[in-house]
């Protein structure tokens, strides 16, 4: 058994699809399939069921497969094990965001580990609501990720960054774009554009919450899972968001962010990982994060 045919055998799991899987190994088609076939001649088990219209994993390949990923894992540990006796700090991080939420932090992160760790590759994966970011970072799909907190999971590790109290994003016609601060029941009867409900978001449910704090029940008009998406639609007047502070520097034309009156409702920004796959590059990007990031900021 060689790493290749491992290799050969993950992507074509993953697409599905040999010529996918080809393009993806930058290999010809015939090579890959050949390469497949060693494989499952080896382990005397044939791994995929083909026809002419799609291919498919056997209960073999199901089976193998979780094993497949743990040997070429052990292959990247070890070949950075033997790169980090030269003092140097190899890997691959993959970091989750929701999207403009975290403009003030994100940036500044990864700058940083690009310009200090340039042998680390970073790979950004956007719109990456909380729920689905504490399940990616106990399944490993993601080793770093930023969450809205706090999250319900014994497995994932949290620190707080930031602070940010909510406020109202309307449209500048908007009767009450004028104020300086407005009380949340004054919204009572508008329409509201939110992520969706089953997206798993955070802030989503601070707002909801803090309108039914406030006496009411929001009437969603709209759902959709960008954030910034979500201005826009503010910004053609289809109705009015809650949005945590952060964002009115870069709110589009034809919306304004008005703070809310009285006690301030908070959003937790965080960073989460998973407490069981802290490699050497998740170390030091938590570490650098320490300095970059150091919170609780509060704006």
């Amino acid at each position: 058994m060689e790493i290749r045919w491992i290799q050969a055998f993950v992507a074509v799991a993953e697409e599905l699809h040999f010529g996918r899987a080809a393009q993806r190994l930058q290999m010809a088609q015939s090579p890959l399939s050949q390469t497949v076939r060693k494989l499952e001649k080896d382990l005397g088990v044939t791994l995929f069921e083909r026809n002419t219209r799609s291919v498919a994993l056997t209960a073999g390949g199901h089976a193998f497969l979780p094993h497949a990923y743990q040997i070429l894992e052990n292959v990247e540990t070890a070949r950075q094990a033997a790169r980090a006796s030269e003092g140097r700090v190899y890997g691959r991080i993959r970091i989750g965001f929701t999207g403009v939420l975290n403009h003030l932090a994100l940036p500044p992160l990864t700058r940083a580990l690009r310009q200090r760790y340039p042998d680390i590759e970073l790979t950004l994966v956007g719109r990456i609501m909380t729920r689905d970011a504490v399940d990616q970072l106990e399944s490993g799909a993601l080793d770093l990720a930023f969450v809205g907190l706090p999250v319900q999971s014994v497995s994932v590790a949290t620190r707080l960054i930031r602070r940010e109290p909510f406020g109202a994003v309307l449209p500048t016609d908007h009767p009450l774009a004028g104020e300086s601060e407005i009380d949340l029941r004054d919204l009572a009867d508008d329409g509201f554009i939110t992520t969706p409900i089953s997206a798993g978001s955070s802030l989503q449910e601070v707002a909801m919450r803090a309108c039914l704090d406030a006496g009411f029940r929001p009437r969603i008009v709209q759902e959709i899972t960008d954030p910034y998406m979500i201005l826009l639609l503010v910004s053609t007047g289809v109705g009015v968001a809650l949005m945590t502070s952060g964002i009115a520097p870069i709110a589009p034309p034809g919306t304004v962010f008005v703070p809310l009156a009285g006690e301030p409702v908070y959003m937790q920004h965080g960073l989460g990982w998973s407490r069981k796959r802290i490699s050497p590059a998740l170390q030091v990007a938590l570490d650098l994060a320490e300095e970059i990031l150091p919170g609780p900021i509060e704006t």
